[in-house]
Order: C-alpha cells, then sequence, then structure tokens
C-alpha cells in the first residue's frame, strides 16, 4: 500500500517538472525577421528580364487582417515553394499577434500599382 501511494503522488507530481514546450515554440520579432529573410534571400536568388516577368504576393497579417505588405518577385521562383515560405511567415506573424495582443492601423494595403525590372530586380514603381 505504500508503493501505491509513492506511485501514486509520482504520477501526479512528474509533469509539473516537464519543460513547457510552448515556450520553447513561441513566435518573436527575431524569428519573424529570420523568416522574412529566408524568403527575401529565396525571392533574391531569381532575377528578371522585363516588368512583365514581376508579380506580387500578400505578405505578413495585419492585426485587424488583411496582409501587412506585397512582395515583388520574379515569376522564375517556384510559386509553390513561395506560397509555401509566404503561408509559414503568416502563421506565424498572425500566432505572434494573438500571443501580443497586437493593435494596428487597420488601413487596407492594397497591391503595388506598378511594378517593374530595375537591373535584373523586380521593383514595386509606386
Amino acid at each position: 500500500m505504500k508503493h501505491f501511494f509513492r506511485i501514486l503522488l509520482l504520477t501526479l507530481l512528474l509533469p509539473s517538472f516537464q519543460c513547457d514546450d510552448n515556450e520553447n515554440t513561441r513566435t518573436t520579432p527575431e524569428l519573424l525577421a529570420e523568416k522574412k529573410q529566408e524568403i527575401l534571400n529565396y525571392i533574391q536568388s531569381f532575377s528578371c528580364a522585363n516588368a512583365t516577368g514581376c508579380l506580387s504576393i500578400a505578405f505578413g497579417a495585419k492585426p485587424c487582417g488583411g496582409p501587412r505588405e506585397y512582395l515583388v518577385y520574379p515569376n522564375t521562383v517556384n510559386q509553390s515553394v513561395l506560397e509555401n515560405m509566404v503561408n509559414e511567415y503568416y502563421e506565424m506573424d498572425q500566432e505572434y499577434n494573438i500571443e501580443t495582443g497586437a493593435i494596428s492601423d487597420c488601413m487596407l494595403v492594397g497591391p503595388p500599382n506598378t511594378i517593374g525590372c530595375v537591373n535584373g530586380v523586380c521593383t514595386i514603381i509606386d
């Protein structure tokens, strides 16, 4: 009977000594910056030949909804790879907004009107 109570006590106390996984997976501004740089590096590893070879994609998550900004990229990138990377960033950004109770100006950010290819780099003109 004595052993039963010891085992019961250990069973009840053991979970309290385990690490909290949520602390290790929290989204931080540093993680967001690293992920954004990874995406920008991927985009920059491709070049464009002319303005028709450039596209834009919504990027990030404003706390009120909608994208934070738009990224421009050459149509030579692997579209599904880029979309997966941007979706991962979106999830992280949205999670960070919720965790921190972030607020924003709630202004709609629209896609760029004019995109150009400047020296092999897709650029927002206005």
